[in-house]
Order: structure tokens, then sequence, then C-alpha cells
């Protein structure tokens, strides 16, 4: 009975006080979250208020919560749309985790911690949190591609978390990880979701099927519920995180059609979990710790927030996202959650830091918790401000880039490409493995060789370790060249098939657009190869050579990028007067309907414009009479105008005071998504259903 008492008093406790301030909050246009988090300081231990909950009750009730918020999050995301995003989230989420784990272990030896310890620190702030983005998402009502992306990008950190713990467990336990250890963690963590997947496909859908027929609401509830937690315990068992687990039970509801009637049974069980998982946040939080490691947990603040917008909004943008949806993406991102107190927790068990780091970490949650619904709030009004100070050379290309990614997807699979692709693929994998051996086991064998130096030749002291280094670098000088060429062979042949040649033309016209994507691979390539090994071999490096390596290799293809991005600006000059001219040839013409076709000349003959589509402004559009700086088209929509027809006059390439006006046609340049959603913008009037009794023909 006591241990009723304490479990009721401690649920009462958290829901009321919650309630007190999620309504003031809620009257302060505040996000409720914060809310939650103080009032988990009103009730925590560390307050001096005549209101305490107990910890341990409110932990286990706060699990909770993270399921059901995770399972909700799955039902928003059926198999085939989560792979559809995958790649792109992938490489977003290992650029990410690689600089974020590097900047994490320079702030620790900064501030004189142990190796180990600057190993966990940059763990536990490389990973974001699933829990408080999928709430703050909710409370903004933020959905589509955004949405996506970033529910990607945080199942992909989530997977690389599973890793990161074995690969801590066995550096801290001193048994060292081995190729062969890795490979076989990665290879159980494989074929878990494999295996889930694919009997999960064969079983859940077929159940939810029939258990929603039955059209008994409290049943679907109870048969949901009890699958999610299922799912969840069975990832437990496996020594995997039960939000993984959650979020896979929800991802294969929704492969069954259903997942609209269960969200809607779910929200409101989930909606009073998740108010106890921000609560339970919010009693961790120590005043006096914060106080004592103030400057530690200010600088690993700024190293979360700037190191996540910069590394995901850079990451996100080269894999096609679009400036605004990338800097959106970097800005939702920016923090770090429960798998950080995992971590932490871990280091603490297994005696590899000190007591220090796991109130750090929780003070870093706390204050980057309270930071991100503002900063998802402000995110939209950002993007549009660093979309308006990219210089002119670097909007052109932001623009067409995302439509040349599209080609490249689209582009008809060919066998022998796909080898040759796979083939340089495995062979940059292979050059990066034989850098990362080289580094740490010079690092872990330099005494040794140097004293067999000593023993033969005579040389003494530090002039025997550097020779050992400097053999080092010649050794590994092939195979960073090898990373090079083979970057660069990667990049020409992916940016022919996005942008093939014309054998039954002279001249090259597609070369400029084609140069600027090639360079733009090859940095993508130089980050997904150099940013790992920054991260690997960084503990066994007194210095930042490998960073400064690769920061010059980025520089050394910035300068190239930047002459490419000139180029194409040209390039794009001249597609912009042909369009004029296409068009202006059309509107003598009187022919109706003709620009399409007027536009589509202009793509074959000027290639590397993407498919610029006109787009003709009629008298109900709220385009007419603001100008395009107001508008602003391309920070809100990503396509870009690149000549407008007015009459018998054409202007290329218009400046961002052109004021628009009624019969104006618009030639927009960009991805197919990009430009539909500007069509929307300024055609406002093609989305509005017809007036009643009105008949539609197709």
């Amino acid at each position: 009975m006591h241990g009723a008492h304490e479990f009721l008093k401690a649920i009462t406790l958290v829901l009321c006080v919650a309630a007190v301030t999620t309504v003031l909050f809620q009257r302060l246009r505040q996000p409720v979250v914060l809310g939650y988090i103080i009032a988990g300081l009103i009730v925590g231990p560390y307050v001096a208020f005549p209101l305490f909950a107990d910890p341990a009750t409110v932990q286990t009730l706060s699990e909770m919560g993270v399921i059901l918020l995770m399972f909700s999050l799955g039902l928003e995301f059926s198999l085939r749309k989560l792979f559809s995003v995958g790649p792109t989230a992938g490489l977003t989420a290992v650029i990410q985790c690689s600089i974020m784990i590097w900047l994490g272990f320079v702030v620790g030896r900064a501030f004189g911690w142990t190796a180990r310890e600057s190993i966990f620190a940059g763990s536990l702030i490389a990973i974001s949190s699933t829990t408080i983005i999928a709430k703050a998402f909710d409370e903004q009502g933020i959905r589509g591609r955004l949405r996506e992306l970033v529910v990607g990008v945080l199942i992909v950190e989530d997977l690389i978390a599973v890793l990161l713990m074995a690969t801590l467990t066995a550096i801290s336990t001193g048994t060292g990880l081995s190729a062969g250890q890795l490979a076989l963690t990665t290879g159980r963590l494989v074929a878990f979701l494999v295996g889930l997947v694919v009997v999960g496909l064969l079983v859940v859908p077929r159940v939810m099927r029939a258990v929603v027929r039955l059209n008994r609401p409290e049943t679907t509830l109870v048969a949901s519920v009890g699958l999610c937690f299922a799912v969840a315990l069975l990832a437990q068992s496996f020594g995997y995180s039960v939000a993984l687990g959650a979020f896979l039970a929800g991802s294969l509801v929704a492969e069954s059609g259903e997942e609209k009637v269960v969200e809607h049974l779910v929200l409101p069980v989930k909606d009073m979990f998740a108010a106890i998982f921000f609560v339970s946040v919010g009693m961790l939080i120590d005043p006096a710790l914060i106080a004592e490691h103030w400057a530690a947990i200010a600088v690993l603040t700024a190293v979360v927030i700037v190191g996540k917008i910069v590394s995901v909004s850079l990451g996100a943008f080269l894999t096609g996202n679009g400036t605004r949806t990338s800097v959106q993406a970097g800005m939702s991102l920016a923090q770090i959650g429960e798998f950080s107190f995992i971590i932490a927790g871990l280091g603490l068990s297994l005696k590899a830091t000190g007591e220090f780091l796991y109130p750090v970490a929780v003070a870093v949650s706390a204050i980057t918790t309270l930071t991100t619904p503002l900063l998802i709030r402000a995110s939209g009004p950002v993007a549009n401000f660093v979309d308006r100070k990219l210089p002119k050379p670097l909007q052109t290309f932001v623009t067409l880039y995302g439509s040349w990614l599209e080609g490249l997807r689209a582009a008809p699979r060919q066998k022998t490409l796909g080898t040759t692709v796979r083939r340089l693929i495995g062979l940059l994998l292979l050059d990066m493995a034989v850098l990362v051996a080289l580094v740490i086991g010079t690092s872990l064998t330099i005494g040794r060789i140097a004293l067999i130096i000593e023993e033969r030749t005579g040389v003494r002291g530090s002039l025997a370790e550097t020779l050992v280094i400097v053999g080092a670098v010649v050794l590994s000088l092939p195979f960073l060249v090898g990373v090079a060429r083979l970057a660069s062979r990667l990049g020409v042949t992916l940016a022919e098939v996005a942008l093939p040649r014309r054998l039954d033309r002279k001249v090259d016209l597609a070369a400029a657009p084609r140069r600027a994507l090639t360079v733009t691979i090859q940095v993508i390539i130089v980050l997904l190869i150099g940013a790992p090994v920054i991260a690997i071999t960084q503990p066994f490096l007194s210095g930042f050579t490998g960073a400064l390596l690769v920061l010059v290799l980025l520089g050394a293809l910035g300068v190239v990028f930047w002459r490419s991005a000139t180029n194409l600006q040209g390039h794009v000059r001249a597609g912009a007067q042909l369009i004029v001219e296409a068009l202006a040839a059309q509107s003598r013409s009187k022919e109706p309907g003709a620009e399409p076709q007027a536009l589509e000349q202009v793509h074959g003959m000027l290639p590397g414009l993407g498919e610029p589509t006109p787009v003709r402004l009629g008298d109900k559009s709220p385009a007419i009479g603001r100008t395009l700086a107001e508008l602003n088209l391309r920070g809100q929509t990503g396509a870009t105008v690149l000549a407008i027809q007015r009459g018998e006059e054409g202007i290329s390439f218009p400046t961002a005071k052109e004021v628009l006006k009624l019969g104006d046609v618009l030639a927009l340049a960009g991805t197919h998504e990009a430009v539909e959603a500007a069509r929307n913008l300024l055609m406002p009037e093609a989305l509005a259903p017809p007036p009643e009794g009105t008949q539609v023909h197709a």
C-alpha cells in the first residue's frame, strides 16, 4: 500500500503542477515544453519548494512517454516513406555525428579531461533528442518534407548511437574494439532490424486491419498500445533502445493503412505521458552543479547549438534539400536528450568518466531543450535571411543544384555504370580504412618502433619518434592521393549521368553546370570520408593534423567551386536571355499555350537549367504589385525567377526590386517540388475548389 500511495502522490504532483505551468505558458504564448520543464524543476529534489515527487516513479512513467511519442511518430512514417528519405538522412547524420564527436573531444581535452572522458563527451553531444523534437513539431504543427528529413536523421542517429555504445564499452573495459567486433555488432543490428521488419510486415498490418474492422475504439487502442510496448520490450531485450522499437512498431502499423484511426486514439494517452517525460527532464536540473561546472556547460551548449546547426544544414543541403529546409533542419536538431543521458550513464557505470560528466550532460540537455522550440520557431526567418545574404552566384547554384540531383535520381539505371560507381565507392572505403589503421597503428606502436630504431641506428629520443611519424606519413600519401583521385572520378561519373554530354554537338553546352556539380560531389565525398576519419583518429593524435589536412582540401575545392559557380552564373544569364527571346517570339505568334514548348526548346539548347516552367500572373495573384524581394519566392519555395516576359518586353535575370504586374509570364527554375510550390504561391486561385454546382471535366 505504501508503494501505491507514493505512486499516487508522485503522479498527482507532476500532473497538477504541470497543468498550472502549462496554462501559464500558453497564456504567455510560450512553448508548453518549457512549462513542463519548469514544473519538473518545482517538484524536483534540487529546488527548495515544499513539493517533491519521487524521481524513480516519475522516471518510470517518463519511459512510457518516450515509447508512446516514438510510436506516434512512427505512425506518420510508413517504411516506404522512411526508405525514401533514408539515403539523404543517412549521409546528413554521418556528417553531423562525425563533426560533433570531433568537436566534443576537442572541447573535453581543452578542459583537461582524459581522452576517454573526451570521447564520451563527443559521443553524448552527437545524438539529438527524438522526443524533444517530436513534441516541438507537434506543438508547432510542422509537417511535410522538413519533418520527414528530421525524423530520418534522428532514426539514423539512434542507430549510430547503438554502435557508439558498443564501441565505448569495448574501449572502456580495456578489451579494445577490433574490426571483427565492430562488424559483428553492426551485423547483429542489421539482422535485428531486417528480421523485425520482415516478420512485422507479414503479421502487423493484417492484425491491425482485422482489429479496426471490429469497430471498437477501446479494442483498437488496447491492441495498438500493447503492440507498441511489446516491440519496444523486444528491442530492449536485444540490447537496443525502446525508442527504436516503438518507432518501428508505429511504422509497421502505418503499413496497415489504419494509422489515422490509431493516431487519433493514442493521442490523449501520448500527450499525458509525454508531459511526464519533460517534467522528469526538469527534475534532473541541479542549479548547484550547473554553477559548479558552468564553463563546461556553457561551452558544450554553444558547441551543440552552433555545431549542429552548421553540420546538419551543410549535410542536408549537399544531399539536395534546398537552403530553407536545410537551415530549418539544422535549427531543429540543435539539442541533445535521452541518448545523451544513456551514454553519460554508461561512462559512469564503466568508471570511464568522472562523476561530473553526467550532470553536465543533463544541464546541456535541459538548456538545449529550452532553446529548441525557440530555434524551430525562428528557423523560417533565419532561412530567409541566409538566402537573401548569399552571393548571387551561390543563389543561382542553390536553385539549380536540387534539379541536378533530381535528374541524377531519375536517370535510368545502367548496369555498367552501377558497377563502376560501386567499385569506386568500395575503393574509397578501403582507402579510408587503411588510413585509419595507419594512424591508430602508428599511435599505439610508436614507442616500440622508436625503440627498435634506437637499437639498430643509434638515433635517440624524439628524433626516433619523428622518423616513425615521417614514415607513417609517407605510407599514407598514396592512400590520400587515392582518395582525391577516386573522389574526382566518382564526381565526374555521377555529374555526367545527371547532365549527360550531347555527342551530336561540337560545343559542350552543359560544361559549366556539370563542372559545378562535379566539384560539389567531390566536397560531399571529402566530408563523408574525412569527417569520420578525423572523429575516429583524433583521440590517437596529439595535434590537429588530420583536421587541418581536410580543411586544406576543402579550401582548395572551395576555390574551384567558387570559380565554377561564377561560370555557372554566366551560363544561367545566357539561358535567361534565350528564355526572354523564346517567350517574346511566342508572344508575337499569339499561339495559345505555346510557352511550355518554347521553354522546352531553351532547355534543349542550354541544359543545366532544370526544366524552366512558365507561370502567367492572373488578376487574383497575390504577387501583383509586389517586388520579388517582398515575395521572397526563392526563400519560401526554393524556386527562382530566371526571366519575366511583360507584353513585348522581356527581363532576363530580374533584380529583387522588380515589381510584378498583371499578365507577367515568369520563367521559374528549380526542382519539380519547388516549382510546384512557387506556382501555388503565385496562383492560389488554381488551388481553390470550384463553386458549388460547377461541373469539373476531366
